[in-house]
C-alpha cells in the first residue's frame, strides 16, 4: 500500500537559511563580588529560535548553532544517527498538551528522520519515518533498521524503509513481552544504548538486551540499575545513569549493573548537587524548599539526557567530560570524571555556575549526544511544562505556577543545537557506513570520534561477518595501534564469537592496563563456563598494579562456580582490604545474596498466592520505588545529602495499619512525615489495578527488614471505593485523624 509522503524540506530548508545560527558572545551579568545577577522576572513568552539563541550563555570560545527547529520537529525527546548520518528524532507529540496531560496516550506521536543534504551542518530535509506511536521513548539504530519502544509497552519493533522514500514500510516485532507497563510514563525505562560490550542497556528495568540472529534477546541483571530519563557510556563502556525522581544527577557508574548496583556516598559532594541557574525557577515540583532567596533552583531535580563527550571537534579538555541536562533549571552541567584507584568521582567544572544556562523560560534541554561531526548536540524540547501530570494536579504548588505564567500554552515546538568551538571546524565527512564493506569498516574502529568507532563495531557485529576476524586479531595484537582501536577490535571479536584463548592469553599480559582490564571483561563468558586454563592465567592479575584491573577481575570471577575462581577471589579480596571500591562492591553483593536467602526462607512460610503477590511487588518496587526509597528500602543518600524519601526498611509505618499504605499508594502523600519534610511528593499510583497496589504493599511489608501480613487486592478495592472521588494527595495528619 502506498503511503503519502510527508516532506517539509522546502519550507523548513528556506527558514533555516534565515537563521543567524550563532550565539553572540554574551557575558553573564555579575555584581561587584563576581556573583551572577539572576533574571528574577523572566518572561514566559515564546521566543523564536534566533531570539532564544541570544539567551543561552556558554563559556568564551564556544557557541551554539541551530541544526533544526519547528516546524521541522515538535516535542523532541530522543535522537540517534544511523550509519549514513541520518538523524532520527523521537517526538512525544501528546506530552502535557495542557496542565492535566489530556490525551497523552493517543497513538499520534511520531519519529522524524532528518538529513543534511548539502553538507552545511544544518538539517534541510525532514520526513515522518514512523507515525501513530504512543509516546516513543527508546530508539536505537541497527543497520538500516530503527529499533523503537513505546510508552506502556515492553515490545521492541524494528522499522525499515525498503523502497527509498524515507518512510518506514517494514515493521517487525524483534522483542516480544506482552506485559503492559502501567507505571507513570516518567517511571518507565529509557535508554537502549549500544555499549562497548555489544549489549544494549536501559534504565529502571533489571534487564539488558543483545542482538542475535535478527532478534533482540534479554538477560536479567541481579537488580534494577535505577536511573530514569537518559543513559550514557564513556569510551571504555562505563555507564552513567541519572535519577530525576530521586534528585540524583548521576548514579550507578562505579561498576557495570550486570554485577549489581554500587554507589558511594562521596562519589560527589553536596556542592555537586547544587545547580546555578541564571533565571528565576518558580515552576519546580519541590516547591519553595527547592528555591534560593534569589528564586533560583538550588538542587538538581530534573537531571536527564546526560552524555559523555566522545568527539574530536571540541577542545581536548572536554573529551570524556559528563554533560547533564537540568530542564527545570534551564541549564546543562559539565562535570569532570576522575578515576582514583578504581573509584570514580564527579566534580563541576565551574565554581557556582554552569557550563550552559539560559534566561528563556521555555528552554528545556532534555538530551545530549556526540554527533558524527565530533560536536556535542543538544536537544531542546522547548516548552512550558516539563513535569508529568501526576505532579501538576489540582492543589499542587507546581500547577499554580504553571497557570500563573501560562506555561501550559507553549506546546508543539522543539530545537536541536550543536556546540562548536572557535578555531575548530566540525568534521564534514559525510558518513556512508551502511554502504561500506566490513573490511572498510575496520579502519574506523580507531577513529578519533567515538561515534565512528561505535558504529563501525556495531555494524560488523550485526552483520556477523567473520571474514574480518584475521584483520581484527592483528589489530588487537598490534601495540602500535591506538588503545581505543585495539579495545574496539577486541569487543568486535567478542561480538562475532571469535575471541579465542590464544588472543586472550596474550592480551592479559599487555603493557596497557586498560587493555588488560578490557580483556578480562570480554572473556567473561569463558570464565563463567569454567575455563580453568583461562582462570589460571588470570592469577597474576590479582596483584596487578592497576586497581581497575583488580576490580574487574573481582567482578568477572564473582559469578563463576569454578573452584579455582573461588580461590582466586578470596585471595584477591584478602589482598585489597584497603581498596574502598573492591571491598564495598563485594559487601554490597554479599548483602544482596543474604537478603535473597532470607526472602527464600520466609517464602516457605507463606501461602503460594501470597508469595506470588510479594514476587510481583518485588519487581515493581525495584523498578519504581527503589529510585527514591533505595533498593534496600533504607533510602537514597548520595553526595552527603538528605534522603529524598523516607526509609521503608524496619519501619513501623510500613508494618502498621495497611489501610494507610493503601490510601497513600492510591492517592499519593505530601507534606512532612514524622516531622521531616522531603523535597518531593509520593505520587499517586491509583491508575494501576488493585493487584498492582496490593503487590507493592505486600512486598514492603514482607521484605527489606519488615514482616507483616500481606494485603489482598480485595483490601485495595474496598479502600478505593471508600475514597472514590478524592483528587489530592493525603497528608500524614489526615491519615492519622481519619482512623480516630
Amino acid at each position: 500500500m502506498k503511503r503519502n509522503k510527508q516532506w517539509l524540506a522546502g519550507l523548513v530548508g528556506l527558514s533555516l537559511l534565515t537563521y543567524t545560527c550563532k550565539v553572540s558572545q554574551q557575558v553573564i551579568k555579575r555584581d561587584a563580588e563576581g556573583k551572577i545577577i539572576v533574571n528574577t522576572a523572566p518572561s514566559p513568552a515564546y521566543l523564536s529560535p534566533q531570539e532564544s539563541l541570544k539567551t543561552i550563555h556558554v563559556p568564551k570560545g564556544y557557541r551554539l548553532e541551530l541544526i533544526a527547529a519547528e516546524p521541522m520537529i515538535h516535542e523532541p525527546v530522543a535522537m540517534v544517527w544511523d550509519g549514513n548520518g541520518r538523524l532520527y528524532v523521537a517526538e512525544m507529540n501528546t506530552y502535557m498538551q495542557d496542565v492535566d496531560g489530556t490525551g497523552e496516550m493517543k497513538p499520534i506521536c511520531s519519529i522524524k528522520r532528518l538529513e543534511d543534504t548539502n553538507g552545511d551542518g544544518k538539517m534541510d530535509k525532514s520526513v515522518v519515518f514512523v507515525k501513530n506511536l504512543v509516546l516513543p521513548r527508546m530508539i536505537q539504530t541497527l543497520d538500516d533498521r530503527l529499533l523503537v519502544n513505546e510508552t506502556n509497552s515492553n515490545h521492541i519493533h524494528s522499522y525499515r524503509d525498503t523502497n527509498g522514500d524515507g518512510i518506514a514500510d517494514e515493521k517487525k516485532l524483534v522483542y516480544k513481552n506482552d506485559a503492559i507497563n502501567t507505571s507513570n510514563l516518567e517511571h518507565q525505562k529509557s535508554g537502549l544504548i549500544w555499549n562497548l560490550d555489544n549489549k544494549m542497556y536501559v534504565t529502571v528495568e533489571n534487564k539488558r538486551y543483545s542482538y542475535e540472529d535478527g532478534m533482540i534477546k534479554s538477560e536479567n541483571l541481579p537488580e534494577g540499575p535505577g536511573g530514569q530519563w537518559g543513559l550514557t557510556n564513556d569510551n571504555y563502556g562505563r555507564l552513567f545513569y541519572s535519577s530525576a525522581g530521586g534528585e540524583v544527577p548521576a548514579l550507578t557508574f562505579q561498576q557495570n549493573p550486570m554485577y549489581g548496583r554500587l554507589d558511594l556516598k562521596d562519589q560527589f559532594n553536596e556542592d555537586f548537587q547544587a545547580v546555578w541557574p541564571i533565571i528565576s525557577t518558580p515552576d519546580v515540583q519541590g516547591g519553595l524548599g527547592r528555591l534560593r532567596a534569589d528564586s533560583t533552583l538550588n538542587h538538581f531535580t530534573a537531571s536527564t539526557g546526560q552524555s559523555v563527550f566522545r568527539g574530536n571537534s571540541l577542545p581536548e579538555d572536554v573529551l570524556s567530560d559528563l554533560f547533564i541536562c537540568e530542564p527545570v533549571g534551564r541549564l546543562i552541567r559539565r562535570a569532570k570524571v576522575t578515576n582514583t584507584e578504581g573509584k570514580i568521582t564527579l566534580k563541576n567544572i565551574f565554581e557556582k555556575e554552569e557550563f550552559l544556562a539560559s534566561t528563556d523560560m521555555n528552554f528545556r534541554p532534555v538530551n545530549t549526544a556526540t554527533g558524527p561531526d565530533g560536536c556535542l548536540y543538544i536537544l531542546d524540547m522547548y516548552r512550558g511544562i516539563i513535569q508529568e501530570g501526576e505532579w501538576t494536579r489540582k492543589g499542587s504548588f507546581l500547577r499554580k505556577k504553571i497557570l500563573e505564567r501560562k506555561l501550559d500554552q507553549n506546546i508543539g515546538r522543539g530545537r536541536i543545537y550543536r556546540l562548536v568551538y572557535d578555531g575548530i571546524k566540525p568534521d564534514k565527512t559525510a558518513p556512508k557506513m551502511l554502504d561500506m564493506s566490513s573490511n572498510q569498516l575496520v579502519q574506523y574502529l580507531s577513529h578519533a570520534n567515538g561515534w565512528w568507532r561505535e558504529n563501525a563495531q556495531k555494524l560488523i557485529v550485526i552483520r556477523g561477518d567473520k571474514s574480518v576476524v584475521p584483520e581484527l586479531k592483528a589489530m588487537v595484537l598490534n601495540s602500535s595501534t591506538s588503545q581505543l582501536g585495539r579495545i574496539h577490535a577486541l569487543w568486535t571479536l567478542n561480538g562475532l564469537k571469535a575471541l579465542d584463548n590464544e588472543t586472550i592469553l596474550s592480551m592479559l599480559k599487555d603493557k596497557d592496563a586498560e587493555i588488560r582490564k578490557t580483556t578480562i571483561w570480554a572473556s567473561e563468558e569463558r570464565v563463567l563456563n569454567g575455563d580453568d586454563q583461562l582462570i589460571a592465567a588470570m592469577k597474576p592479575l590479582i596483584n596487578d598494579p592497576s586497581a581497575d584491573v583488580r576490580f574487574q577481575l573481582a567482578l568477572t570471577l564473582r559469578f563463576s562456580n569454578s573452584e579455582k575462581a573461588g580461590i582466586l577471589t578470596k585471595e584477591l579480596l584478602a589482598n585489597n582490604t584497603d581498596n574502598e571500591v573492591i571491598t564495598t562492591s563485594q559487601k554490597k553483593y554479599q548483602s544482596i545474596m543474604d537478603a535473597r536467602a532470607l526472602s527464600k526462607r520466609n517464602a516457605l512460610l507463606l501461602k503460594e498466592a501470597d508469595q506470588k503477590l510479594i514476587n510481583k511487588g518485588s519487581l515493581i518496587f525495584n523498578q519504581l520505588c527503589a529510585t527514591c526509597h533505595g533498593a534496600d528500602g533504607k533510602g537514597v543518600a548520595i553526595g552527603g545529602k538528605n534522603m529524598v524519601a523516607p526509609a521503608l526498611a524496619n519501619s513501623s509505618n510500613v508494618t502498621g495499619d495497611p489501610e494507610k499504605l493503601i490510601k497513600i499508594l492510591l492517592h499519593g502523600l505530601s507534606g512532612p512525615i514524622n516531622g521531616k519534610t522531603y523535597p518531593d511528593v509520593m505520587p499517586a499510583l491509583g491508575a494501576n489495578d488493585d493487584d498492582y497496589i496490593a503487590s507493592v504493599i505486600s512486598f514492603i511489608r514482607n521484605d527489606i527488614g519488615n514482616k507483616a501480613s500481606v494485603v489482598k487486592p480485595a483490601d485495595v478495592k474496598k479502600v478505593r471505593q471508600e475514597t472514590n472521588g478524592r483528587d489530592k494527595s493525603w497528608t500524614k495528619t489526615e491519615l492519622e485523624t481519619a482512623k480516630k
